[in-house]
């Protein structure tokens, strides 16, 4: 349990900066790197960051590297490479090569084959459907050998089972939430809340749930894995709060499966989900805070043409109704959240969601 690697934690294309921040808030420390954040840390700290990281995508653990200049030598070293420290012979599992034409090694499937087959000489199960990924990038002749250790991605916390058309993944809504400043102190209200993503993951942060509480994880099928350690680790009891999170939807189906994902969640005593449409919506009692949410868009969801005025409509009614209050917007057409005449800072990066690249649009106190 000594034994430190590297370990690299996938972020949201965009949002590589935010998931190190709360990496280092969670006291893992690592540093930006392309398409993440690279620590050093043992399995305690693969568990934990599977466990408690809101943003990251998947957590992987890189076991080993050796030099490979072509496909004899890498079906050599395959060979002798010492899988039994990390994998057990009885779980399946499934190998991913990628590579470049910088290597001399430039045949994916080629390569995949060949460590199929050293996996198999060491005694080990490879199944096109087995959930535990053994990951090769074979880059400049390095041949550097991961194991996901998440499995599922970690957006799935495992509680979440309705869902409405193109729902915001909980990691994403989590990484737009501490974008807005959000740290868990203040109520959060989302006036098209879809299936309650927003508001469940900000009621989750007040009372400091884990994300990973409810499902399981690729890395307890690997050798290093200490169930007892892990059921220790997993102990921990809810903060608790006054503050109060709301969500609310024109469509009735919706609000149906907010309640259920909330209840599921651990969180329905802290959430409240009514069926309203935008321009009833009024400021509900206690502290100021903040409105966030992801309304449809022409691309996503309707035409375009017609939104303008939903636009129009929210923005007017959070001027009226919401004073002191900062709003956050996730929309992929910068006019539609022009339309709501709120005064809107300059937007950060483009973020991938649902096939699109979309921009969080967010403003100062109201």
């Amino acid at each position: 349990m000594t034994q430190t690697f590297e370990i690299f934690l996938t972020a949201t294309p965009g949002f590589e900066s935010a998931l190190l921040a709360e990496a280092q808030a969670a006291g893992l420390i690592g540093e930006l790197t392309q398409g993440g954040v690279t620590m050093t840390g043992g399995w305690p700290d693969v568990w934990r960051a599977n466990l408690v990281l809101r943003g990251a995508t998947r957590v992987l653990v890189r076991i080993g590297s050796f030099m490979a200049f072509h496909l004899a030598q890498l079906d050599k070293r395959a060979h002798k490479f010492p899988w039994a420290d990390v994998l057990r012979t009885d779980i399946p599992l499934r190998v991913e090569v990628t590579t470049n034409r910088k290597s001399k090694i430039y045949h994916a499937g080629a390569a995949t084959q060949r460590i199929e087959t050293a996996l198999k000489a060491n005694g080990y199960q490879i199944s096109a459907e087995a959930e535990l990924v053994v990951k090769l990038r074979i880059d400049d002749n390095r041949v550097t050998i991961s194991v996901d250790t998440s499995g599922e991605s970690l957006h799935k916390r495992g509680h979440k089972q309705g869902v409405g058309k193109a729902p915001m993944r909980e990691t994403l809504a989590s990484l737009f939430l501490r974008d807005c400043g959000y740290q868990g102190t203040e109520p959060v209200l989302d006036p098209m809340c879809g299936s309650g993503t927003f508001v469940i993951e900000a009621a989750e942060i007040a009372a400091g749930l884990y994300p990973g509480r409810s499902r399981s994880f690729a890395f307890e099928q690997l050798a290093s894995f200490d169930p007892a350690a892990w059921d220790v680790m997993r102990q921990h009891s809810p903060t608790p709060t006054d503050l109060r999170f709301y969500g609310s939807d024109r469509d009735a189906g919706a609000i149906r499966m907010s309640r259920e994902n909330a209840d599921r969640a651990g969180v329905t005593d802290l959430t409240t989900f009514d069926t309203l449409p935008v321009d009833t919506l009024m400021r509900p009692d206690g502290p100021p805070g903040l409105v966030i949410c992801n309304p449809p868009y022409g691309d996503r969801i309707g035409n375009p043409k017609l939104l303008f005025g939903l636009y129009a409509t929210l923005g007017q009614t959070l001027k009226a109704q919401f004073s002191g209050w900062r709003v956050g917007i996730v929309t992929s057409d910068a006019a539609l959240a022009n339309a709501t005449g709120l005064p809107f800072k300059p937007k950060g990066a483009p973020v991938p969601h649902g096939g699109l690249k979309v921009w969080l649009f967010q403003t100062g106190k109201l």
